[in-house]
């Protein structure tokens, strides 16, 4: 128990005696205590402490009324025998008044550092209107119409509608191939076919007695018709039997007196059902689909044989409805392949777009080498990696002149220039030039740079040369200025000159430097796709 009371003591009153002998000391700074609506201003955070304390600054500041525009990472620099760590922020304010910034906080060791708050004057900034020139209003700037939003709506509604008739022209489509299915086949099999259906229709009520008798009187009328042609359809029960008799009294057609009257049964018994609304006894309707089946069979035995002319007439008319069917497949082969063709096109628009599907169709030249399979190879020293569309062919060049890789050249629709050149050696006991000299050395190098790719271009026979500059940092880290901007240049089989955007890295080594070049047609839709991608796969290769 004396234990715990003994720590308890030394946290709570030795801890902090110690801590306040040490020396940390927290300064604020800014660069103005005065300025404009909208001015930026410097606030520094400095925090001088040993080499064991712990620092930590907040993780998010708070400036209000003050905006934060950036935020610095925390630069830490060796003092004799302290650090002194530094946070700078930008803040800004867009209202006149006389604002405090408020005091920030700085953790050391778990203990906190308070800063002072410091008082910022926001003055309004005058407008003279009768001595600051007034201008017009911009015109409304011009925007590429992007249809892309439309061409989707209109594609989905285009896929609903294509999908609907699909379906309906599928449940028709099977339906009527049914029926030809049933029209192809001999009088004799389809009637046999339709009686077979019958057997499995057993009527109870008197409507459905009335379509079973309709059914079956329509397979015998049509199979009399088209076998025996007698106008079977359109004849009643008496005039059909009487042309049945003179049939045979004739010798035309030889049937027996028991098939007739068992026929002359069936149609009186469909008479009265059908006009006189009587129901059949039990057992009527199977045992007169039987007597029908039977008639069917004895008159097809009856039909003399054909003569050859009738069977070649029969062989020319089945040779005609063939080259009748031949052309009808045809065409709905046709119509369903444009059918699937618009669906596809509308399910690849959906999906990839308007402008990618119809470059793909079209043969658009960068979209070929968007989509086709890129090569990653390794080039000069010091040794880089870099993915392009094609295989970079080394450029012949003089002797002890700079090592250069291009694919294509201005007239092609992506170009890519990648030049390696080398540094002259150091001179034994040269002196190392002062920062001053450096920078000045620096300037002079990327200006002559400058005037080489400029120089370049002109050469080529490019004109309205425009050039802007920027350093950057590529995907893999690696620094570099980046110069770039437009240029017309008269392109082969094109009547007028093209306007170009022109993009050159320069990358500087210890080994050399590294100039990658990339041109393209500035309405080219992929070409600013294809720079990102060259450029995110360019990387130094340290090791070998």
């Amino acid at each position: 128990m004396i234990i715990k009371i003994f720590l308890l003591w030394m946290f709570f009153f030795v801890t902090p005696s110690l801590l306040a002998q040490v020396d940390y000391d927290l300064k604020v700074m800014v660069d103005t205590t005065q300025m404009r609506i909208g001015e930026k201003i410097e606030y520094t955070l400095q925090f001088k402490a040993d080499s064991t304390a712990q620092v930590t600054f907040s993780e998010q500041a708070f400036f209000t009324p003050f905006e934060i525009l950036e935020e610095l990472p925390i630069d830490t620099l060796r003092s004799q025998s302290h650090y002194l760590f530094t946070k700078k922020y930008a803040l800004i304010q867009f209202d006149s008044g006389a604002y405090w910034l408020p005091p920030q906080k700085v953790m050391v060791n778990g203990f906190s550092k308070i800063s002072d708050s410091l008082l910022i004057q926001v003055a309004s900034v005058p407008v003279d209107t009768l001595k600051q020139n007034l201008f017009d209003i911009k015109p409304i700037a011009i925007v590429e119409e992007n249809f892309d939003a439309l061409t989707r709506s209109i594609t989905f509604g285009i896929l609903a509608v294509l999908l609907m008739v699909g379906l309906i022209y599928a449940f028709f489509f099977a339906k009527k191939r049914r029926e030809e299915r049933k029209r192809k086949l001999p009088p004799f099999e389809r009637a046999i076919e339709e009686l077979k259906a019958l057997e499995t229709v057993i009527p109870s009520q008197q409507e459905e007695y009335k379509q079973y008798y309709s059914r079956l009187t329509d397979v015998v009328r049509r199979y009399l018709e088209e076998e025996a042609k007698i106008s079977a359809l359109e004849s009643t029960t008496d005039e059909l039997l009487l042309k049945l008799e003179a049939l045979k009294q004739s010798g035309q057609l030889e049937l027996e007196r028991e098939t007739i009257k068992n026929l002359k049964t069936v149609l009186q018994t469909a008479d009265l059902v059908k006009f006189a609304r009587s129901t059949p006894e039990f057992g009527t309707t199977s045992k007169d689909r039987g007597l029908v089946e039977g008639v069917v069979i004895e008159t097809k035995e009856a039909l003399p044989e054909p003569t050859p002319e009738e069977i070649r007439e029969r062989e020319e008319y089945r040779l005609w409805l063939a080259k009748i069917r031949r052309k009808k497949q045809l065409q709905w082969s046709i119509v369903s392949i444009a059918i699937l063709m618009v669906l596809s096109m509308a399910v690849a628009i959906g999906i990839y777009g308007y402008y990618p599907v119809q470059d793909t169709l079209s043969g658009y030249p960068t979209i070929k080498l968007k989509n086709k399979e890129w090569i990653t190879s390794q080039y000069g020293t010091p040794p880089v990696q870099i993915a392009t569309p094609e295989v970079l062919k080394r450029v012949k060049s003089e002797k002890g002149g700079a090592l250069r890789f291009s694919s294509g050249d201005y007239d092609a629709p992506f170009y890519i220039d990648l030049v390696f050149t080398k540094k002259p050696p150091k001179q034994e006991g040269q002196q190392s030039p002062s920062k001053e000299d450096q920078e000045t050395q620096q300037k002079e190098k990327i200006q002559e740079l400058i005037n080489t790719i400029i120089s370049d271009f002109q050469a080529r026979g490019a004109v309205n040369i425009l050039i802007k500059e920027e350093e950057i940092t590529t995907l893999s880290g690696l620094p570099a200025l980046k110069i770039f901007g437009t240029l017309d240049y008269p392109k082969k089989g094109k009547n007028k000159r093209i306007r170009c955007n022109y993009t050159t890295h320069l990358f500087d080594f210890e080994q050399g430097g590294i100039n990658l070049t990339l041109l393209y047609e500035k309405e080219d839709r992929y070409g600013k796709d294809i720079e990102k991608r060259v450029m995110d796969s360019f990387k130094l290769i340290k090791e070998l």
